[in-house]
């Protein structure tokens, strides 16, 4: 278990922000996506690529890779955003977002990206999907790590619970899946549209091993990683709570954001001419703060 140091943290959270500038640039360009969970999961996608899995950004098809499976595909510009940071493509890519012939599609595609281990759009396939290839691995004699990516409100697909039976009971050590708990659906709020409940008390009665932890706090997260690794004989759920459109507070806990690029979201609070302008000056202001403590 390698735990994070002071100086690792401001790395990472420094690389956090670049990561939060570059999905508010890339989908401001694009006038269309997802930005409250794409910025709400950037700290566990830093944190994922730039600390934990097993991945190499020059070799993508590595066989001995671990593997990193984006359920709710909507939020794939902080899947892009991150990928174009560890060096897997150049950053300046990320400006074709959802343009035509680009690979960088409004939902992943791994025919045009062959480095996404996924296609996805379909919400409730990618915890089928992991299970399927942990299995896999495991007659293979493998010992690779599946990460799976969640959205709290994709939890209403039945799929998902039948994916996470079969895991229980194949007791799949080496599936790690996270679930952003934001409480926000396009629909708006999660209790109210179809309440879950105790997530983690679920899970539990599924054969799962399941930790709640705040998804901002790169500590807590490394340590859940962590502590979900030395489980023997269950698959791991990491309920991160999270804020939608965090390091943004002027798009902050705003449901319809779920859906909206900057220039086209609500407009009680920052006119939309001004959304992207707001949103970097905001990130900015983070940035300088993270590099004088640097000094």
């Amino acid at each position: 278990m390698e735990h994070l140091i002071d100086e690792q943290i401001l790395d990472l959270q420094i690389k956090a922000t670049k990561i939060r500038m570059s999905i508010i640039e890339m989908l401001a360009e694009a006038k269309s996506g997802h930005t409250a969970g794409s910025l709400g999961m950037t700290d566990v996608f830093t944190l994922l690529y730039f600390h934990t899995m097993k991945h190499d950004p020059k070799n993508p098809t590595w066989a001995e890779r671990d593997r990193l499976l984006l359920s709710n595909g909507h939020i794939c510009p902080v899947l892009y955003a991150t990928m174009a940071h560890a060096g897997y493509f150049p950053i300046e890519e990320l400006m074709t977002l959802r343009k035509f012939g680009s690979r960088l599609q409004g939902h992943p595609h791994r025919e045009f990206l062959p480095m996404v281990e996924t296609s996805s759009g379909p919400l409730g396939s990618g915890l089928s999907q992991a299970v399927g290839m942990a299995i896999a691995d495991r007659i293979n004699g493998g010992n690779k790590k599946f990460y799976v990516l969640m959205g709290d409100g994709e939890n209403n697909e039945g799929n998902v619970w039948e994916a996470a039976l079969l895991a229980g009971k194949e007791k799949l050590r080496n599936v790690v899946a996270f679930i952003d708990r934001n409480f926000i659906q396009i629909d708006g709020d999660t209790e109210k549209v179809l309440p879950m409940g105790d997530m983690a008390k679920k899970y539990e009665e599924f054969g799962w091993h399941a930790q709640e932890v705040d998804g901002h706090n790169l500590v807590e997260l490394n340590d859940a990683i962590n502590r979900a690794h030395a489980v023997a004989n269950k698959p791991s759920i990491i309920i991160a709570i999270t804020v939608p459109s965090r390091g943004v507070p002027s798009f902050e806990g705003d449901y319809r954001w779920h859906g909206n690029p900057p220039g086209g979201g609500p407009t009680e609070v920052v006119a939309k001419d001004k959304q992207k302008e707001v949103a970097l000056a905001e990130l900015q202001t983070t940035m300088d703060q993270l590099m004088a403590l640097r000094k």
